[in-house]
């Protein structure tokens, strides 16, 4: 069943996903389009029931004001504008309407129905990859997080075997993960998987680069190649299979806003890439991804498991990657995560983990004058990655945190905890 669509058109606003959310949430499926979209792409979306003008501070670029295609007036749709004192419409309002209003414009002026729920997007992306896919076979990077493993159930229930799965050990994973990946998505779920130890090349493309967006870009151009190698081995490999979902985009910049930073699989892509890109989460974000997961049927706990940034921890390695940071960030997270596990916080803490900084402290150690590593251990809360908040952990379990990891952790003298919510700090610190 074809969703009926409300589409956001972003003229500067720094709450379009706000906005989103609010809409999904009265069960009306949104998105978000740039403010220069043509009257024919706007025709092209099926099922489109009303335009909303999303303005605000960003509104200026290059030193003009943003504004949307004269044509767009002309289509029939409803339209109403927020806090965009250019437009034609009648309705305006100056700030996100409240849920009263919205329903109003969204039930009564656009006539949608409230039929936006998983179990629809899930018929509706397995037609469409069925479509796109036809009967060629799709290669999925496989990292064993929470978004890949979605993608992973989708593309299985759409295209079954011809799904060929890639767990690429980069180096960077976190304490015994690609053993776990391979136990359970091999061995328990008999998923078509190939395991790639490629870690020490990774490891060398990596060395003495500290820039992290050239860490990023690096690791998702490396990415592609060893799924290009591999993809040579088999046959009738067209397509590549991505967690893209709705945060990544959001953050890698839109034409009325700053990128935050790029992910991997959004502006790290190589431009001669050979594949076409299949992303049927690309639209949600994190906790609809959890909520198609349950729907898929996955189990409970892969689908709420800690979120891992794909660059891994080779951006919790803060500045070049060395083996001994790297090693000292693998066996601290690993720790963190054992006592958050034992303290029950595991199931109220949305992501924690640890970082290591490229810089030493004075420190002492068996009477002796040290100079070593600190550990940074974050903890936060949050519904769809946009915006979080510090979980304000037990000082005993703290305690607990920073004596272990100063006891086994080798080079370390210091644990910290980060009090920064996002913004204005965002989740990761690369």
């Amino acid at each position: 069943m074809k969703q009926d669509l409300i589409v956001i058109l972003d003229l500067g606003s720094a709450q379009n996903t706000v906005l989103a959310r609010q809409i999904r949430s009265i069960g009306v499926y949104s998105e978000i389009h740039p403010h220069d979209i043509t009257a024919k792409e706007l025709k092209d979306f099926e099922n489109v029931k009303g335009i909303i003008l999303n303005g605000g501070e960003n509104r200026m670029v290059n030193g003009q004001a943003v504004n949307i295609r004269p044509e767009i007036y002309e289509l029939g749709y409803p339209i109403i504008s927020i806090d965009y004192p250019q437009s034609k419409c009648e309705t305006k309002f100056e700030q996100i309407p409240d849920q009263e209003a919205l329903k109003k414009f969204v039930f009564e002026e656009c006539q949608a129905q409230a039929n936006w729920n998983m179990k629809n997007f899930i018929e509706d992306q397995v037609a469409l990859i069925r479509q796109q896919v036809g009967d060629k076979k799709v290669l999925l990077a496989l990292s064993g997080g929470v978004d890949s493993s979605v993608v992973a159930a989708m593309l299985i229930k759409a295209v079954g075997q011809q799904l060929v799965c890639v767990h690429v050990n980069h180096g960077l994973m976190r304490k015994n993960e690609s053993e776990s990946v391979v136990k359970v998505f091999r061995d328990e779920l008999h998923a078509n998987l190939i395991y790639v130890d490629a870690s020490e090349r990774f490891l060398g493309k990596l060395e003495n680069i500290s820039d992290p967006e050239q860490k990023r870009k690096i690791i998702g151009s490396e990415f592609i190649r060893v799924f290009e190698e591999e993809a040579k081995k088999l046959e009738g490999i067209d397509f590549l299979g991505q967690g893209t979902i709705y945060p990544d985009i959001i953050e890698s910049g839109t034409k009325t806003a700053k990128m935050v930073k790029s992910h991997h699989n959004v502006g790290g892509l190589p431009e001669d890439l050979k594949f076409q890109l299949v992303e049927p989460l690309k639209q949600l974000f994190k906790d609809e991804v959890r909520a198609c997961g349950v729907e898929l049927g996955l189990p409970h706990d892969m689908v709420y498991r800690q979120p891992f940034p794909g660059p891994g921890l080779g951006v919790r390695c803060l500045g070049a990657i060395t083996r001994e940071r790297l090693e000292a960030v693998r066996e601290s997270d690993a720790i963190l995560r054992e006592e958050f596990a034992k303290a029950g916080l595991d199931k109220k803490v949305w992501q924690y983990f640890t970082v290591v900084p490229d810089f030493k402290s004075v420190g002492m150690k068996n009477n002796a004058r040290v100079f070593e590593y600190m550990v940074i251990v974050r903890a936060i809360n949050t519904i769809d990655a946009m915006t979080a908040s510090i979980e304000k952990v037990d000082w005993d379990v703290l305690e607990k945190i920073t004596k272990r990891i100063l006891a086994e952790v080798e080079n370390v003298n210091r644990v910290c905890y980060d009090m920064s919510p996002k913004p204005p700090a965002t989740i990761e610190f690369e």
